[in-house]
């Protein structure tokens, strides 16, 4: 349920109403948009009598709220959500770029792809630790010595770092180490990971399963959300279908129809998408041209020779020729590309 009050109403009429609804058993967000508040009932609201509410004088409207998320809901908070990291922000008119290879293999390279990707303007760095491989017999990641490669390419550049968590025993170290919280697709239903990361303090990276819904992915951005953090960055990396020819399907009306029900910002991983590099620069472009609010791009300084995904990552050139073409549409979609 949504309660929006009159503007204008003083603060303590709204936690006069605030406390009423309390002590009913209802959490209640509070969000300030411009020239008004508004209030988002979260719990068993069927006991409500909207009538009562509705015939307070610093009552505008009472809305209730059909869709199974409440705090990810536009109607609950209208106005974007921006997620801050360090100097990036994403969401709210700004544009960010992650970038960098697959999986962190050694010191050199992954402190020379920061320093390239930051020279292109990226202003974070991923980098994968933890790799969900299908094969297990797949190379799945240095693991925690890979997070202090990532600690060492964050000191030579100051890049903050993007990376991905496998399970819930991990939180505690990646609160100590890690800027955003990547969640891949295979765990966006990994409700109890999702409830974990959702007590940290961190941003979290949400990326939508392999043949998810929007509403089951938003789900899962609530699951975060409820247990206390409201960072979450939606991560549309391609879904799959019948087509083989790609490694997934770019879903890019997931971009306006996210906008539309949800004002968390959202990202497009045109890496994963198409999963071949010559794919990676329209995918983005069109990524940006729909209304993204970031991208998340795989760039390795010698693909052939990469661990895993070499074959939809770019070359460092190849990503500074494309971030010359992402900052001029940025600008023509009205937003603003953070440097």
């Amino acid at each position: 349920m949504v309660v929006v009050m009159k503007p204008g109403t003083q603060q303590r009429e709204i936690d006069k109403l605030v406390a009423q609804f309390q002590l009913q058993g209802l959490t209640v967000g509070i969000t300030n948009g411009v020239g008004c508040t508004i209030l988002g009932l979260v719990g068993d609201t069927t006991a409500v009598d909207m009538d009562k509410i509705s015939i307070n004088e610093h009552v505008e409207r009472v809305m209730r709220v059909q869709e199974p998320f409440k705090k990810a809901n536009r109607k609950f908070h209208p106005e974007d959500s921006v997620v801050t990291v360090g100097s990036a922000k994403i969401g709210g008119g700004n544009f960010s770029v992650i970038a960098g290879p697959c999986s962190v293999e050694s010191e050199d390279q992954i402190i020379e792809v920061a320093q390239d990707v930051q020279k292109s303007g990226a202003t974070m760095l991923r980098g994968g630790a933890f790799k969900p491989r299908t094969s297990p017999y797949s190379f799945q990641g240095m693991g925690t010595p890979g997070l202090d490669l990532l600690l060492e390419a964050k000191a030579a550049t100051g890049l903050p770092i993007v990376t991905e968590i496998m399970s819930p025993k991990y939180c505690e170290l990646f609160e100590e180490k890690v800027d955003v919280v990547q969640v891949g697709a295979r765990n966006m239903q990994n409700f109890d990971l999702l409830k974990e990361v959702g007590r940290m303090s961190k941003p979290i990276l949400l990326k939508r399963g392999l043949s998810s819904t929007y509403e089951e992915w938003i789900m899962s951005a609530e699951y975060i959300m409820s247990e206390g953090n409201e960072n979450v960055i939606l991560c549309e990396r391609g879904i799959r279908t019948f087509e083989t020819y790609t490694r997934n399907t770019l879903d890019v009306s997931a971009i306006p129809a996210i906008r539309r029900m949800s004002h968390l910002p959202i990202v497009v991983d045109p890496s994963h998408s198409g999963g071949y590099y010559w794919l990676v620069e329209p995918l983005a472009l069109a990524a940006v041209a729909a209304g993204a609010d970031g991208l998340i791009i795989e760039v390795h300084n010698n693909p052939s020779c990469a661990k895993c995904d070499g074959q939809q990552s770019l070359t460092p050139e190849n990503f500074d020729h494309l971030m010359n073409k992402v900052e001029n549409l940025v600008s023509v979609t009205g937003k603003t590309l953070v440097k």
